[in-house]
């Protein structure tokens, strides 16, 4: 028996794409490279004070807002030591050197969160309202969670030549599943009782959707932006491999040139950036539930 070459017909949906959606395919790359040049630009423009102050400053309202109603001596405490965290590890970045490359990386970050949230959260209502579709989206969902991370990088590369494209490329199509399927998750789990209460005060379709069920299941919603933004910051690592900038470029540096210091300190900035953006959006879930 001839042996399946499902790579083989891989390679030439590839090479059908390139040939024939290739003014897409470079006005997609366009407008992703003027976002993140804008993001970056923007990003390094601010003093590295202001950068700091004004994360540490939206570290302690979001943490401190988590805490209301009831505010207690707890709460203030947990948000002072998150906003002093923020600014104590932004000055280490800054102090070994690696501000632009921080800057860089949190823009690759947060470019490719917004358009994975952009894509994911619409689909997940898409899917939480209709069963068909959550039929059809949910294998796929599968797919992408199970294929190695590596993996994207091969197609996004093709499409995309080298540099911050194919990074975001292959970052948003990485991170992508988590806000599907907890958008989708967290309307599905609005008690029934309170969409029946909703149509017989006569809601539209409209109005139960974005008054009932998208408050109900923020929490839920906003579960799912945490991973996201997780999921994209492990990505832009990864994305390295194929010319993205940051923090990442810098790890990829070190492990090809077997500098275990490079290495180190560039993987301790990503650690500082993950747990402050982590707590940050860890923050904005509590905040939800209110």
């Amino acid at each position: 028996m001839d042996k399946l070459d499902i790579g083989k017909f891989v390679e030439q949906a590839i090479d059908f794409i390139t040939d024939h959606a290739g003014p897409v395919l470079d006005g997609i790359a366009y407008v992703i490279d003027l976002v993140v040049d804008g993001f970056q630009t923007a990003l390094l423009a601010v003093p590295s004070w202001g950068i700091m102050i004004i994360l540490a400053l939206i570290a302690y309202f979001v943490q401190a807002e988590g805490f209301r109603p009831g505010f207690t001596k707890k709460g203030f405490k947990k948000a002072i030591g998150l906003a002093v965290f923020t600014v104590i590890g932004l000055f280490l970045l800054f102090w070994m050197q690696y501000w632009e490359e921080t800057m860089e990386t949190l823009a690759l970050v947060l470019v490719s969160a917004l358009i994975a949230l952009l894509i994911g959260i619409p689909l997940g209502i898409w899917a939480a309202r209709s069963s068909r579709v959550d039929q059809i989206v949910r294998p796929i969902l599968d797919f992408m969670q199970t294929m190695p991370a590596f993996v994207y990088l091969i197609p996004a590369i093709l499409f995309f030549s080298v540099g911050n494209v194919p990074g975001v490329v292959s970052t948003v199509v990485f991170s992508l599943p988590p806000a599907v399927r907890l958008t989708s998750l967290g309307i599905r789990g609005v008690p029934g009782e309170v969409v029946e209460a909703a149509l017989s005060f006569g809601s539209t379709q409209r109005q139960l959707l974005f008054k009932v069920q998208i408050p109900l299941a923020m929490p839920t919603i906003l579960a799912g932006v945490n991973q996201v933004i997780m999921l994209a910051l492990s990505m832009v690592v990864i994305a390295s491999m194929v010319g993205a900038a940051g923090l990442g470029e810098r790890v990829y540096s070190g492990i090809l040139q077997a500098k275990v210091g490079l290495g180190f300190e560039a993987g301790l900035g990503i650690v500082i950036l993950a747990i402050i953006l982590d707590r940050v959006t860890q923050a904005m879930g509590s905040l939800g539930k209110k």
